[in-house]
């Protein structure tokens, strides 16, 4: 089978979000051929290359989202009125509930695929013109209606990068995702339009996969960036409706937690389409802890992450101060490197002097281990050598966050058989299943509590650990994940009819079987003409 995956922000490049279990993803199906059709998110994404590639992929093209992207084409008097009638019901769909969002999406794509130029139409003066109308129309949200010409500038240019596949050629010809079986988008929003257009040009299947839903990211980062609200409600609109067009048009809708498909179905999405598949993580790299019957340095709790504001260490920090209080000899390991950018800096030594603050007699070097009841500390020193050194020191591991997706360090902690106490926020309760405790988040001392309920229990400690790794080696491994994609992948396409140029099409042409290794099950028919490029 010939798979086109479809990716943003992530794989093949050396950093980004997905790129470790699509690495694995197609690593673990060496049955199946890979195009990788991925969108950069950063010059520096960009600059930093690629991974290795198994020789299962077979072609990678790659688009710039973080460009000004122009190819300097202007339409003519006809180009222009076709334009315009689509734009109307993109942005009319947009402002308010009239429109008709597709048709407007569709409209522009096949606009850019004859003629191109959309990125210069996307933010010239008539595209203004008609988002301001749109904008004042009576039936327009509130906060839309009080945008002004900085608001619609603002927006157009945000317009302009999330449409930015649409303008694409070269992508979609019967060559590029023309020639594939099923395109697997491995996130909702921009890397999604691909698939959209190779299921409207060439009736290519679609799978979307989304393991934090990209709208719920889109929420999240517009009130970071203080964006003005006539331009967040007008960017969140475009992302509601983009959603739900890519869940009415995808075959299936692989959510990686009941919390992610939770916000799937708030958007439209079928849930007769909904299969949830966990996310597949090595167990491997965790195998000697797990295995091991250490349990760890009897009075430390462990947090392991990403330093930022989400992950809500003050609380922790004023917890274990609490913690102290009834076991003197406690200590608190903090394992991982700060947020890039200023913030995260900031944020790491703000926690850093609260440390200070709340120990004060015992701060003499907070960067020793050993000196401090508190110490920060990143992968790779003596102390840390590797995560699983990390888990192995631990008598429970914390996870104190006010916003989490999918819980790696949770799933990674349980692979290593330790118990833990967590916030009860995004998919914590599901991947614990009761195999650890889980507190209110921002509540210290109900978070002190639950630790120090463990810290004083070594037996219930150790039944939960090891409940808790046997949870992890049956859900979230990687060969779960290949198995259950691999699946899907050969149902997907058992529905769906086979392509030929100039002929007609016809359902179940070709069945699941032939994309199979080995002999075909007895009795299996083949037909005559099913041809070797399928």
């Amino acid at each position: 089978m010939r798979i086109g995956l479809l990716t943003e922000g992530g794989y093949p490049y050396a950093t980004g979000e997905s790129r470790l279990w699509c690495d694995r993803l197609v690593r673990g199906l060496g049955q199946h051929e890979f195009d990788v059709y991925a969108l950069s998110r950063t010059a520096d994404q960009e600059a930093r290359g690629w991974i290795a590639l198994p020789p299962q992929v077979h072609l990678v093209r790659t688009a710039p989202l973080w460009s000004q992207d122009d190819d300097g084409l202007t339409y003519g008097r006809r180009e222009r009125r076709r334009f315009a009638g689509h734009f109307k019901d993109l942005a009319a769909a947009i402002c308010g509930e009239g429109g008709n969002f597709a048709s407007g999406l569709y409209g522009l794509a096949e606009l850019a695929l004859e003629y191109g130029g959309l990125p210069g139409a996307l933010r010239s003066e008539a595209a203004i013109r008609i988002l301001e109308s749109a904008c004042r129309t009576p039936g327009a949200n509130r906060t839309v209606q009080a945008a002004r010409v900085p608001d619609h500038l603002a927006f157009a240019a945000l317009l302009e990068r999330a449409l930015r596949p649409l303008s694409l050629g070269d992508w979609y010809d019967e060559d590029s995702l023309g020639a594939v079986d099923l395109c697997h988008a491995t996130s909702g929003g921009s890397a999604a339009l691909p698939g959209l257009l190779a299921k409207r040009f060439f009736g290519v299947p679609l799978l979307v996969t989304e393991y934090g839903v990209r709208l719920r990211t889109h929420y999240l980062d517009l009130a970071a960036d203080q964006v003005p609200a006539p331009v967040r409600a007008l960017i969140t609109s475009f992302h509601r409706r983009l959603a739900a067009e890519v869940y009415e048009q995808a075959a299936v809708i692989t959510p990686g937690n009941t919390h992610a498909r939770r916000w799937q179905e708030k958007c439209g999405a079928d849930r007769a389409k909904l299969r949830t598949v966990y996310p597949g993580m090595e167990a491997g790299r965790f195998a000697a802890v797990g295995d091991a019957e250490d349990p760890g340095e009897t009075d430390t709790l462990v947090w392991v992450g990403r330093i930022d504001p989400s992950k809500d260490l003050i609380a922790l920090l004023h917890a274990f101060a609490e913690v102290r209080k009834e076991e003197p000899g406690a200590r608190l390991r903090i394992v991982g490197a700060p947020a890039q950018g200023p913030e995260g800096a900031a944020y790491l030594s703000h926690c850093r002097a609260l440390a200070a603050q709340l120990f004060p007699d015992e701060a003499a070097d907070q960067h020793a281990v050993g000196s401090n009841p508190v110490s920060f500390e990143g992968i790779g020193g003596p102390e840390t050598p590797d995560l699983s050194a990390a888990y192995a020191s631990a008598a429970v591991v914390v996870l104190s966050s006010v916003v989490e997706g999918f819980p790696i360090s949770l799933v990674e902690a349980m692979f290593c058989g330790r118990a833990t106490v967590s916030t009860d926020v995004g998919a914590v309760v599901e991947v614990i299943g009761g195999t650890g405790l889980v507190v209110p988040p921002r509540n210290p001392r109900a978070l002190a509590d639950a630790c120090l309920a463990l810290l004083k229990d070594p037996e219930r400690r150790d039944r939960l650990g090891a409940a808790a790794r046997a949870r992890a080696l049956e859900l979230f491994t990687v060969e779960q994940n290949l198995v259950a994609f691999n699946g899907i992948y050969l149902d997907v396409i058992s529905h769906c009819p086979v392509r030929r140029k100039g002929g007609a099409q016809q359902l179940f042409a070709n069945p699941a079987e032939l994309y199979v290794a080995g002999p075909l099950p007895s009795g299996a028919h083949v037909p005559t003409w099913a041809g070797a490029d399928q």
